[in-house]
């Protein structure tokens, strides 16, 4: 592990607990520079292949996930942290279908259902262009179907 201050690629661990989405974190110790830092490690599972709906696969992008939830909730009150914990949440429930292909609608439906529970104008950005509301009447119906609930 390199400090992320001096570069150097030899630290020591000096603590290691768990959190309860399975990640270990661990505090290290440069042993050049002698600055703290954190790490956290997470197991790697395999996640499906994703089927476009032009029916071309591509891999599973965890940073394409967060790129697109983080442009829904662009200057809105919501944490990274809470971002990534959705990226993660959709992560693993992908992991636990323990199906080697899945279809991209399954990601999107994920994250409305997230984003739905996140931030209201996060969802309705991201429902635009994923339900393709493609005009005021079906943003306006989505919207009240939001209200509703």
């Amino acid at each position: 592990m390199h400090s992320p201050y001096c570069k150097h690629d030899r630290s020591k661990v000096v603590d290691t607990t768990h959190d309860s989405r399975g990640r270990v974190r661990r505090r290290r110790e440069c042993e050049n520079c002698h600055e703290r830092f954190s790490t956290y490690e997470r197991p790697i599972l395999a996640t499906p292949m994703l089927i476009k709906q032009d029916g071309t696969r591509e891999a599973f992008s965890r940073d394409k996930l967060m790129h697109g939830i983080s442009i829904a909730c662009a200057k809105r009150p919501v944490s990274v942290a809470k971002m990534d914990r959705l990226v993660g949440e959709i992560e693993s429930s992908l992991q636990r279908l323990g199906r080697s292909e899945v279809s991209s609608r399954v990601i999107g439906d994920m994250v409305i259902a997230g984003l739905k529970e996140l931030d209201h104008i996060a969802y309705i950005r991201y429902a635009i262009v994923y339900l393709q509301l493609g005009d005021l009447q079906a943003l306006r119906a989505e919207i009240d179907r939001l209200l509703e609930a």
